[in-house]
């Protein structure tokens, strides 16, 4: 039971504060990232070619280290999830967003052992090999801040995407029912109109679909103006949101750092205490 304790502190550097954990932290954090560098030159052919081996090597390394990180995370899991059962602490860690995230990150590499697959899903395979980098969430501090902020805003984020797509909704019918006639090709039904509005919402405008009434234009301009102010309510709230949570951080920080200067009792600094 204490090798297992050790693999579970090893494993939560973060909780467990281990030494040699933060260190194993760092080199599975480098290895995530040095992952998807070599996903992404893989897909050069001329790079491909050359260095084909070296990323088949660096493949098989990478997996097996995730597969033997997968396995003690499941084998410690009970530490993490305390259950009468240790099946159950097991199964709630495999099926937390983190053991999810684990999982797919070595699946594409095993499938294709067990299973046999046409080529194409097979690319959809390798593509699926990117997902190694949510890994790093657990492992980066940032990221921890960046899920942290978007789940206590998700509510308000929602509503704000809601009115979004009711707009967009409303816009496209009416620009469908303006511009048909005009151009039957360009709006031929909702669903085209649907994206004109995506794209003038948005201000990202591509211009392959715009309107060339009047009328048309002009509710485009009421569209491009409204997008503005839409867009910015989730910047908006996101931004607040992340300066709130940075703000607690520091202010816990500092409260920390405090509480180990000075003594508790009378708050005189510990230095001067004989």
């Amino acid at each position: 039971m204490r090798i297992k304790k050790k693999v579970f502190n090893v494993l939560n550097a973060r909780l467990s504060g281990d030494a040699f954990g933060e260190k194993l932290d760092d080199f599975i954090t480098s290895l995530i990232i040095l992952n998807v560098m070599a996903i992404i030159l893989a897909s050069y052919q001329k790079i491909s070619a050359y260095l084909g081996g070296f990323f088949t090597f660096f493949e098989v390394f990478s997996v097996l280290v995730f597969t033997i990180e997968y396995v003690l995370r499941i084998w410690t899991s009970n530490y993490l999830f305390p259950s009468d059962s240790k099946l159950k602490s097991a199964l709630k860690f495999i099926f937390s967003p983190l053991g999810l995230i684990d999982f797919l990150a070595i699946l594409p590499f095993y499938l294709p052992i067990f299973i046999k697959l046409d080529l194409r899903f097979l690319r959809l395979l390798r593509l699926l090999r990117l997902l190694r980098i949510l890994k790093l969430k657990r492992y980066n501090r940032s990221l921890k801040l960046v899920v942290t902020v978007l789940r206590e805003t998700w509510s308000d984020m929602g509503a704000t995407l809601f009115v979004s797509f009711i707009l967009m909704l409303v816009a496209s019918s009416l620009m469908y029912n303006i511009e048909h006639e005009a151009q039957p090709e360009a709006f031929s039904n909702i669903g085209q109109a649907f994206w004109w509005a995506v794209a003038t919402l948005t201000t990202v405008g591509y211009g392959d679909i715009y309107p060339v009434t009047a009328l048309g234009k002009l509710l485009s301009g009421v569209i491009a103006v409204l997008g503005i102010g839409i867009v910015a309510l989730p910047a908006g709230i996101l931004s607040s949101a992340f300066m709130e949570k940075i703000n607690k951080e520091k202010e816990k920080g500092q409260k920390e750092n405090t509480s180990y200067k000075y003594c508790p009792h009378c708050g005189k600094p510990l230095d001067q205490h004989g």
